[in-house]
């Protein structure tokens, strides 16, 4: 069969002569479709010679194919030391890289399914939040509801317990946008992990880049299948649409679950390995994800995948955005080169399919030239890294010296450019909405963490400790971990206060961990992959301090959608007016223009900043954020500027908890004098 699209209708689809298959496959010789029997997965009570094409797609068709049907690849090839690239074996049964469901039939043994994919979803319609509205709540699919004990126990950590009216009616009153779930492709345990007695739970080794994880289903729609599965999981997406929360999905797509060569074989190794992983030409597989394998992009037909995966999942699933796992991989030439114009980066911004679909890229790979920071192009955000490490620094490594040392060792320069959407890491015309900003991720140490513990603690993970990143820039305030001491235990309180208004009140958009915004510990594990337990579940039951910062929490995202000037979708542009920029006016302690001295002396830890938006489509607006990051109290003159006559107090970190909602706020004047507490911010609106 010839088409114009040489890669048209992978997989299966329904036609009016039966079930069509379509692999992809340039090295194989023969490649057969195995049926099995409904009764028994491993009897195959059928097979079918599938035929080659001058794209070297592989097809079949016949009636037995139609959804609940369990189905496999054997594929035939050159093998042994002439070929040391293939890795083919027609005694092992291969996964359509394309199949939409998948069923366990042994420890290591996988079939794929046809599902019925039929959905009414009643009208739902995705929220399409603007970029500046966004901010991203990451979390767990089961971590998020496993101990609600709010809800059935039955729903409690699967796609309907994350669409039930609690966690729902949690994520709104808290005052996000979307939802970034940690990965839901399906996935295994990688044999390490299992040998001793580990799992995966963050769930970063993908079997199938189609299939959810139907581990993540209600016992009910795991007893019904594959396509039960993906009903419920598409009922969530539905849910939370109509809650108009968006549901964003951590993809990995760099590697997969076969591991290195003598890892499982359960697709790519069996169908084309010399394709679908990157090698050298004596087979030796270029690790560039620090996980076994890489995926080689460079190969049309395995970009296409990828590429049809993600219309899969934006389209028939309606998914809102995606997450992509050291995306650096992902645009490597076949030089294993990053290439900013790689084709399939620019496909995924590019492609019409794909309209309006968020792409965020974790920037970088454990490769040569691996770090791409700022190098993608426009269409897509980045996780920031620099951006979270200078936060880290300034609240908590910076305290720590200056405690030890008498210095920060560096002025507030880098900070204002952090805060106002690190105009020297994106360019211009990407804006600061190309920067996600972040304090924690699923990966290091949680918030609280961050206050409580110098170094890490993972001997739990199975590797003496050595797991784990080491250059975590916290600071555990004098005591590491846990502590009876109250006045250590309010000045980390405060901290993660300050760490969390810096985070909602600087340019770009903003990411919160899951849990971050009560305090959640994980013991000073910064590496809490395997550990499917309450150690990573989300408490549902909080202290009295845990309730005060979520209170906070909220409070700032509210005062975060309420002002726009906080959320400029551009950057300015000296002399111009820029719409949906905002002006920022930098001042020192006493309400003075920063000089260049105070830019850069380590002595000077205060700093005032105006921010005025440019109306395009809000109202105008005017802010002033003030920030004081030495551990004695101090006195600020607020700043006289033209047009503004007063300032509104909205928020003081110093605070437990917010002022009511109905308190009285306290009007000042420019050129009044401010007390303003150790180690503190303060966010005022001008009028």
């Amino acid at each position: 069969m010839t088409h114009a699209d040489p890669f048209a209708h992978l997989g299966i689809r329904q036609t009016a002569a039966g079930g069509e298959l379509r692999v992809w496959s340039e090295n194989a010789t023969a490649v057969e479709l195995c049926l099995f029997d409904n009764r028994d997965a491993n009897w195959i009570f059928k097979t079918v010679t599938m035929v080659r094409d001058e794209n070297n797609v592989w097809m079949a068709r016949t009636k037995s194919l139609s959804p609940g049907r369990k189905y496999a690849l054997r594929v035939t090839g050159p093998n042994g030391p002439d070929h040391p690239r293939n890795s083919f074996d027609p005694n092992t049964l291969m996964l359509d890289p394309y199949a939409r469901g998948l069923t366990r039939t042994g420890p290591d043994l996988w079939r794929g399914v046809v599902v019925d994919d039929e959905f009414d979803w009643h009208g739902a319609t995705k929220p399409n939040t603007p970029m500046d509205h966004t901010v991203i709540y990451e979390g767990h699919v089961k971590g998020l509801s496993k101990l609600n004990t709010r809800m059935p126990e039955n729903l409690r950590g699967t796609y309907a317990g994350l669409a039930h009216e609690t966690t729902i009616g949690y994520l709104k009153k808290l005052g996000v946008t979307a939802v970034q779930l940690l990965p839901v492709h399906a996935f295994v345990s990688e044999r390490r992990l299992m040998k001793q007695g580990l799992t995966n739970y963050w769930g970063y080794n993908t079997l199938n880049f189609f299939s959810p994880h139907s581990f993540y289903g209600t016992k009910a729609a795991q007893q019904g299948g594959p396509s039960a599965v993906l009903r419920e999981f598409k009922g969530m997406v539905k849910l939370l649409h109509e809650a108009g929360l968006e549901v964003i999905l951590d993809v990995v797509y760099n590697h997969t679950a076969e591991e290195g060569i003598t890892g499982a074989r359960s697709s790519f190794r069996g169908i084309d390995n010399a394709n679908y992983y990157r090698q050298t030409k004596a087979g030796t597989y270029i690790d560039v994800t620090g996980c076994g394998n890489s995926v080689d992009t460079s190969v049309p037909a395995v970009s296409r995948l990828i590429l049809d995966s993600l219309k899969y999942w934006a389209n028939d699933v309606q998914v809102d955005g995606f997450r992509f796992d050291l995306a650096a991989t992902l645009g490597r030439n076949s030089d294993v080169y990053f290439d900013p114009d790689h084709p399939l980066l620019e496909a995924i911004t590019n492609d019409p399919d794909l309209a309006n679909v968020k792409m965020i890229a974790e920037p970088w790979d454990v490769g040569m030239g691996g770090w791409q920071t700022g190098n993608f192009k426009p269409g897509w955000h980045e996780w920031n890294d620099r951006y979270r490490d200078r936060m880290r620094k300034f609240w908590l490594r910076d305290t720590k010296s200056i405690r030890e040392h008498g210095s920060p060792g560096d002025g507030v320069g880098m900070l204002a450019t952090r805060l106002a959407g690190s105009a020297n890491t994106f360019q211009q015309h990407r804006g600061p909405l190309a920067s996600i900003n972040f304090i924690t991720a699923h990966d290091g140490f949680t918030l609280a963490d961050l206050t409580a513990y110098d170094v890490k603690h993972n001997v739990g993970n199975g590797e003496s400790n050595r797991d784990g990143t080491d250059n975590n820039m916290s600071y555990n305030h004098g005591v590491e971990g846990a502590t009876p001491n109250r006045t250590i235990e309010a000045t980390r309180r405060r901290t993660i206060r300050n760490l969390m208004g810096t985070l909602l009140l600087s340019a770009g958009v903003p990411m919160i961990t899951a849990g971050d915004e009560f305090g959640r510990s994980q013991k000073g594990n910064n590496n809490a992959y395997c550990h499917d337990s309450e150690l990573t579940w989300l408490s549902w039951d909080r202290r009295r301090w845990q309730n005060g910062l979520w209170q906070t929490t909220q409070h700032l995202l509210k005062l975060r959608r309420e002002n726009p000037a906080l959320r400029p979708a551009h950057f300015g542009i000296f002399g111009e007016t820029t719409p949906s920029a905002s002006q920022m006016d930098w001042y020192d302690l006493n309400g003075e223009e920063m000089s260049n001295t105070e830019w850069n002396s380590p002595e000077n830890r205060t700093l005032q900043f105006l921010a005025a938006s440019t109306p395009e489509h809000e109202e105008f607006n005017r802010v002033l954020v003030v920030i004081h990051g030495v551990e004695e109290p101090t006195t600020i003159t607020l700043p006289e500027h033209e047009g503004v006559e007063s300032y509104e107090l909205l928020w003081d970190s110093a605070d437990d908890a917010p002022t009511a909602p109905d308190a009285q706020l306290p009007s000042l004047e420019p050129g009044v004098r401010v007390p303003v507490a150790s180690s503190s911010m303060q966010l005022y609106r001008a009028h």
